[in-house]
């Protein structure tokens, strides 16, 4: 059974950071080889933000967060994490962390999603 489970949002102001955790149980490298955050604003649809394979090797990124956000893996703790620099207003959001795979040099999603964590950003 795959458990994923989010923790490190919080409220920050406008150009402040904070790193998102994923603590990913029953996952492989065999079976998702590829970890991914989402998010979702208020009234609007889920989004995409950032992916990597567990290898390191493969990363893509929204246009909205390039720059801006790393995404990085501890395979000793199954963990993936998300370094949010420089934020804005509108990264407000629901965050979520998925199991999926690396297809064709992009993201693909498969069915295991954490239960998000909420980051707010204030002006």
């Amino acid at each position: 059974q795959v458990q994923l489970v989010e923790s490190g949002g919080g409220l920050v102001q406008a150009g402040g950071s904070l790193r998102l955790s994923c603590a990913a149980s029953g996952v492989t490298s065999f079976s998702n080889d590829a970890m991914a955050w989402f998010r979702q604003a208020p009234g609007k649809e889920r989004e995409f933000a950032a992916a990597i394979t567990w290898n390191g090797r493969n990363a893509s990124y929204a246009d909205s967060v390039k720059g801006r956000f790393s995404i990085s893996t501890d395979n000793a703790k199954n963990t993936v994490y998300l370094q949010m620099n420089s934020l804005k207003p509108e990264d407000t959001g629901v965050y979520y962390c998925a199991a999926g795979y690396w297809m064709r040099g992009r993201y693909s999603p498969s069915e295991w999603w954490g239960q998000g964590t909420q980051v707010t950003v204030s002006s």
